[in-house]
Order: structure tokens, then C-alpha cells, then sequence
């Protein structure tokens, strides 16, 4: 779905040159499943309410009400007929004995089989490849639609991203030239548009000070908590959080967003669920990544925190 980049290598980043596109769940961007059922042609259209009523009572489509019952046919496509109906599923028939369907012949032609997707569609792209195999229902979400289209952020907003990543990227470089792992984080505050908290990674000081752990801690130091001692590290700091905005903020990253250079480990992503982040943002994927590559922490159904992850910033 992404297309490839353009940019030449070493050619200067502007915001043109990259899309950010959604990390979405295994369900929304797993391949269409298909199962056989039977059909047939509705060559007497008077008799089609009284098909889909006995079918419906006799053999409902149990766990496929996404599935319409009749589709229409084209004259172009060779078909006699107009309408088409589905029976019931060929696991159904014993031994494909379409014999023992218990359904009145009148008005229907000679059945077939037809693959059908088992699942409801839940992106675009799912809808469109089901429907080339049988009409379905589709409850689109445009958000996720034009996300997956590259097209979730208009140019101000991107230009906006492109300048608290390059942040991120300051403070990885300031980090690599400490001899520390080169990644760097930033903490947002999109409402205000307000840098909340800078950092890279510290793991010289403590081997759990990643870059999205030591962030956190900062947004917890601004707002009068945090535990890490960063005093010796002078690219990581903090903005304190006023009164007001305390009482706004429930709880440490509530509703921000984070900038990362690279994607997030198992851990660093916990802490943002924990921590009740709004939107990660990060640019470089990591083989051990839990927001993509390895894992999707974010798309876990049981966690009690989601949140929205976007990659190829920059």
C-alpha cells in the first residue's frame, strides 16, 4: 500500500519527500479469507422475497451477515439471468449432495460454487477486493481510508511533524556523539504545539534509560515527578507543566504525541500505553520493534490504553 519512496539518496528531507502511514491491526491488513457456498440463478424474479425468506429460516447465513443474500448479474458477463442467491455454505451439504437442500426449486436455475469472504471488511482495500468476489456490507471509516492513502495530514500539519522530528534527530546526533545509541525522542503537546519534553538515549547511565523511557520520565519531571538523574546529559530537559495544564492533563502523557526516531521495543511501548500517550510518530523501523515490525502492542485488544502509531517520518 506504500508506495516507494522518491527521494534520491542523500538528497535533503523536506516534508515532500515522505508520507507517514498507519501501523493498523493484523485484522485490518490480513488478505481477504474466502469459503465455498453454494449458489444459484433467480430465473423467476417474482420468486426471489419468497427464496430469501426460506432460505434465511432454513439455512441462515450463521456469522456471514456481512454477506448479501441476492447480487445482481451483467448481461456482458455471459449470464441469462439477473439475479444470483446464495444457498448456504458447502460445508453444510453432506457429501456436496446439493439433493438434500430442502428448498423449493421453483424459480431457481442449476446451483454452483462461489467463494465469499468470511470476514467483514475493515479497511477499503478489503472491501474492494471482497466485492470482486460477492457484494458485501461495508461500514468504511474514513480516517483509516485516508490514512492508508497517505492522505491523513495536510501539508502545515506534516511541516509541523517534519520540525519536532528534526528535534528528535538533534537530540539522537547529540547522543551518538556521546557514544550513545543514536535515537532520539520528542513529547508534544498538540494542542498547544508545545515541546514538552526532548531526550535520547542514556543507556551509558542505566541500561533501561532508552530514549522513549528517559521522555517519559521527563514529562513526569516537568509536571513535579520523575526518577531519572539526567543532569549530565544537557540535550535531555523538560518543560514544566503550568497549573492549568495540570489540570487538564490527568495523567503524564495524556493526549500528547511522541517523535521517534526509531520505532519503539517491547518495553519503551508498554510504557507508552502506561503512560496514556496519544499518537507515536516514528521514523526508522527497528527488527525488534513492538509498534509494526515485531509486535503491535498498540493493537492489543485487552490493554486497557490504545493509541494511534504512525512511521516513515523523515
Amino acid at each position: 500500500m506504500e508506495p516507494a519512496s522518491k527521494r534520491r539518496k542523500g538528497a535533503a528531507c523536506d516534508p515532500d519527500s515522505w508520507t507517514p502511514y498507519p501501523v493498523l491491526s493484523d485484522e485490518q491488513m490480513h488478505a481477504v479469507e474466502l469459503v465455498d457456498v453454494f449458489a444459484a440463478p433467480v430465473l423467476d424474479k417474482r420468486a426471489t422475497s419468497r427464496l430469501i425468506g426460506e432460505l434465511n429460516n432454513r439455512y441462515p447465513l450463521t456469522g456471514l451477515q456481512h454477506v448479501k443474500r441476492v447480487r445482481s448479474t451483467k448481461a456482458e458477463e455471459g449470464r441469462p439471468h439477473s439475479l444470483e442467491i446464495l444457498l448456504c455454505p458447502v460445508s453444510k451439504v453432506p457429501n456436496s449432495d446439493l439433493g438434500s437442500l430442502s428448498i423449493g426449486c421453483d424459480g431457481l436455475g442449476k446451483p454452483f460454487v462461489v467463494k465469499i469472504p468470511v470476514r467483514p471488511a475493515l479497511t477499503r482495500p478489503q472491501f474492494e477486493l471482497a466485492s470482486k468476489h460477492w457484494p458485501t456490507s461495508f461500514h468504511e471509516d474514513k480516517q483509516v481510508t485516508d490514512a492508508l492513502r497517505g492522505e491523513s495530514f495536510s501539508p502545515a500539519q506534516k511541516a509541523q511533524m517534519h520540525t519536532y522530528m528534526s528535534v528528535a534527530l538533534s537530540a539522537a546526533q547529540e547522543g551518538k556523539a556521546l557514544r550513545l545509541e543514536a535515537v532520539g525522542a520528542v513529547v508534544v503537546d498538540p494542542i498547544s504545539e508545545r515541546i514538552v519534553a526532548v531526550g535520547h538515549d542514556c543507556r551509558g547511565r542505566h541500561p533501561l534509560y532508552h530514549a522513549v523511557m528517559v521522555c517519559i520520565d521527563l514529562v513526569a519531571q516537568g509536571q513535579g515527578g520523575g526518577h531519572y538523574r539526567l543532569d549530565t546529559y544537557p540535550a535531555c530537559r523538560s518543560i514544566p507543566t503550568s497549573v492549568s495544564e495540570l489540570a487538564q492533563k490527568p495523567y503524564i502523557c495524556t493526549g500528547y504525541d511522541l517523535y521517534v526516531t526509531r520505532e519503539p521495543c517491547v518495553m519503551c511501548a508498554m510504557a507508552l500505553v502506561h503512560s496514556r500517550i496519544g499518537r507515536v510518530f516514528y521514523g526508522s523501523t527497528f527488527a525488534d520493534g513492538a509498534l509494526g515490525t515485531k509486535y503491535k502492542i498498540h493493537t492489543l485488544r485487552n490493554l486497557n490504553h490504545h493509541f494511534e502509531v504512525y512511521k516513515g517520518v523523515m
